[in-house]
């Protein structure tokens, strides 16, 4: 194989380590409901008698304090300020206290009554309820409840002012209040989203970024001068940030604040693109809000269509219950999303469409505008509304003035920055740009919606609250819960390698009463369902009389398709949907799943001459179940690399060497099913999809590889080694013939894009932080030592030819 075409590998494996310290505390009294304590009942627990609210309750419950790993890479969700910094606006900060005693305590000035993370009042009773000491009797009120909430609650409206702002990596240069507090009277919260805070490749790979403080600051410093507000959340995904801000008035009804953020960068995983998200309960309605960056360039429409729906797929909010499915987006009252959504104008040249614009002819302009086009064929944004635009493009402008770009690539103006919402009982007051500010080549833009937010009225609630006991008691002694399952026997035809499928599920309530399900570990498992399998929800509610659909979600991973590929499982499971206080129901789960070159060995694709489907299930079976030993031979001669790899890398070889964001701007999902596809059948005999698509199947390709290319027992010499390029040298030497092939062999692919640098922008640092996460990947959780150490060790290879 003389050309080149190998693969490239995935990205900075970064832990997606969130300090999700809210700069909340709960109150320290608890709203009264002193009619409630009729309904306490005595439990015994540990050291004698506590008292436990059936119906609902006042315990208080710390969440977002904590770290865990999220869906993205680079996300950030912390308090606001750190260390003794404050910022003197409007605007309580809370004070990190040092000192041996006091290190990492955080002392609240002013602020005790403001915010409370997850009390139960009766403004969150629903998420109380579903917690999981509360059994099944709290789960019929509670579903009673939520039935009759307009009985017991009414609307009241406040102010959201959203905010958008795109600042091209620029450090604050000038005051925000033009655009902050362009409002007549205080908003009762404020929501601000930035876009490429910081573009340089410190923030891109280890997200990290003192801009984050300056356009925080800034942020509090512009704020309507009206009020005084409480920083209640920042999170953050590189260059991605959302601040929310209250009147410190409303602060104590916000509770169960959450923030989740989404890469949808290459592979799905870098933050250069994506969505940071919080979702909150103000008194009892609940909100989401949005703030995303979707994919550039007015070609590229397909592909900010698919990183909305990814976002909408993949940002879920845990709950209280971890038995609970997560919150999806679209699961709330009222969605807020904001940002830089990046559609363009098309099938306009930049003459006309500045003719329409100083022509004021805003309308006519905007039938051409693609995220208008996309709603309207229901590609998008299904129930968003978004109010008329009457100002001028935000994008894009000369740094520092209100000049139309003068660039040589002369972009066409652009409403990139947009401010939809979704929900009941909004209206809009205003949405405009704000030209005075000119640090950025965009222009903020802020929308001011008056919002009807759910008050509970106790009188009332006390009234429905009593008669739903009262109906229960009655209803529990004389009825057996009953449902009847649309099917009990699911088949998933010709499953593959990430291609989603899903069927669905009809649960009917034909009992007397409401009733409770869950679907149910077998024994000695460790599961209800087998890791390709999910249903959505696994647990729930059903009124009488009530219906519910529950998704069976077949896919496959790189962490379940190696198995599958070898035959050693197969698509088959039995699901067991347990009735509380009712019976059993079994659901029989079978498919079958084509083999794929993603997520099996060098080894064994390196004894594979023909495409994987055309083999027999046998063949596979032999090859994988073996030791190196005795491994079973069904060629003469093995390839030196597997030809899936020369394929893909060859394409890039000869058609991308001076591709620009090759290996970091994604490609599409439809494009590599037609890439898989064509590797794992031959057919047809060149790889379909753009430069980009390829070069992320390449990607995911090494990243599905069951034994990375430097096997894991190597992996500890590789650091120990990392800065002593004979040593590095001595440790491929030592890898597996096949393996040390296609070593060598993206290297020097590698090397040869690197010619082209002036072109394609790539550099030493960049290659070697996307490859180092996937060909020297860690048998365990790898720091961030770790990976500078395997991002060094590969550097040697990049730099010069040690093969």
């Amino acid at each position: 194989m003389e050309s080149f075409g190998n693969l490239a590998a995935i990205l900075v494996n970064r832990k997606n380590v969130r300090n999700s310290q809210d700069v909340c505390k709960s109150p320290k009294e608890a709203p009264k409901f002193e009619w409630l304590h009729k309904y306490r009942k005595a439990s015994k627990g540990q050291g004698g008698i506590k008292q436990t609210l059936v119906p609902l309750g006042t315990a208080h419950t710390k969440i977002s304090q904590h770290k865990k790993t999220g869906n993205s890479l680079n996300a950030v969700s912390r308090s606001p300020v750190e260390g003794n910094k404050r910022v003197n606006s409007g605007v309580e900060h809370p004070r990190v206290e040092s000192g041996p005693e006091s290190q990492g305590k955080v002392k609240r000035e002013g602020r005790d009554d403001l915010v409370r993370q997850s009390s139960h009042t009766a403004s969150n009773k629903a998420t109380m309820l579903a917690m999981p000491q509360f059994g099944l009797r709290d789960n019929l009120v509670r579903c009673e409840l939520l039935k009759n909430e307009d009985i017991y609650t009414y609307l009241e409206n406040f102010s959201f002012f959203l905010g958008t702002y795109n600042v091209n990596g620029q450090t604050p240069k000038e005051g925000l209040r033009a655009w902050l507090g362009s409002t007549s009277t205080p908003p009762d919260m404020y929501c601000v989203g930035f876009q490429e805070l910081d573009l340089s490749k410190e923030a891109f790979f280890f997200n990290d970024t003192p801009k984050e403080t300056e356009w925080m600051k800034a942020v509090s410093e512009g704020l309507h001068p009206g009020a005084k507000y409480a920083l209640v959340k920042l999170v953050r995904l590189v260059g991605i940030m959302l601040l929310f801000y209250v009147r410190n008035e409303h602060a104590k009804h916000i509770s169960e604040m959450e923030a989740e953020t989404v890469g949808t960068g290459i592979m799905g995983r870098m933050g250069n693109k994506g969505a940071v998200a919080i979702r909150f309960r103000f008194h009892n309605s609940d909100i989401c809000v949005v703030n995303s960056h979707l994919a550039a360039h007015i070609e590229e429409y397909e592909r900010r269509n698919q990183d909305y729906k990814d976002i909408c797929s993949r940002l879920l909010f845990r709950q209280h219950d971890p038995a609970l499915a997560p919150l999806a987006i679209m699961k709330h009252d009222v969605v807020l999303w904001l940002g830089d959504l990046n559609y363009r104008l098309s099938d306009l040249d930049v003459d006309n469409v500045k003719d329409l614009i100083a022509k004021k002819d805003f309308e006519t302009l905007h039938s051409y505008d693609q995220l208008k086009r996309q709603i309207d064929e229901k590609a998008v944004f299904v129930g968003f509304m978004e109010g008329d635009i009457s100002f001028l493009p935000t994008y894009k402008y000369d740094t520092g003035s209100d000049q139309w770009d003068t660039s040589e690539k002369c972009r066409v103006p652009a409403w990139c920055d947009r401010i939809l919402w979704r929900g009941k009982n909004v209206r809009q007051l205003h949405y405009q740009s704000h030209m005075a500010l000119k640090t950025s080549d965009h222009k903020p833009v802020s929308s001011l919606l008056e919002i009807g937010i759910k008050l509970v009225n106790e009188e009332s609630y006390k009234k429905t609250f009593e008669e739903i006991v009262r109906s229960l008691d009655k209803m529990e002694n004389e009825c057996i819960p009953s449902l009847t399952l649309s099917t009990r026997e699911f088949h998933f035809k010709d499953v593959k390698f990430m291609q989603h499928q899903a069927e669905t599920l009809t649960l009917h309530n034909d009992g007397q009463v409401p009733c409770q399900f869950e679907f149910i570990q077998k024994l000695d498992e460790p599961t209800y369902c087998k890791p390709w399998l999910t249903a959505n929800p696994a647990k729930g509610f059903i009124a009488q009389g009530g219906n519910m659909d529950i998704d069976l979600e077949v896919f496959v991973n790189r962490s379940t398709a190696t198995e599958l590929n070898a035959g050693r499982q197969q698509i088959e499971d039995i699901l067991v949907l347990h009735l509380e206080r009712g019976k059993d129901y079994f659901l029989s789960v079978s498919g079958n799943y084509l083999p794929s070159c993603f997520g099996s060995s060098i080894q064994t694709l390196c004894q594979l001459r023909d495409p994987i489907q055309e083999m027999p299930l046998e063949t596979l079976r032999e090859l994988t179940s073996s030791g190196d030993e005795t491994r079973t031979v069904i060629i003469d001669k093995p390839l030196d690399i597997p030809k899936e790899i020369w394929q893909m890398v060859d394409h890039l070889y000869r058609n991308a060497p001076k591709q620009g964001e090759l290996f970091q701007q994604p490609g599409l999902r439809s494009e590599f099913v037609e890439i898989r596809d064509c590797l794992d059948t031959g057919m047809p005999d060149s790889l379909p999809g753009s430069n980009h698509s390829v070069a992320e199947a390449l990607l995911l390709f090494l990243d599905a590889l069951p034994e990375p290319v430097v096997p894991f027992s190597l992996y500890q010499q590789c650091l120990e080694c990392c800065s002593n390029t004979s040593q590095c040298k001595k440790v491929v030497s030592l890898l597996p013939q096949c393996h040390k092939n296609v070593f060598n062999y993206i290297a020097a692919f590698l090397r040869e894009l690197l010619k082209h640098s002036t072109h394609n922008s790539l550099d030493v640092n960049i290659l070697a932080t996307i490859f180092a996460a996937l060909l020297l990947r860690s048998p365990t959780k790898q720091d961030l030592a770790e990976k500078r150490k395997t991002q060094e060790f590969f550097q040697h290879f990049l730099v010069q030819d040690l093969s």
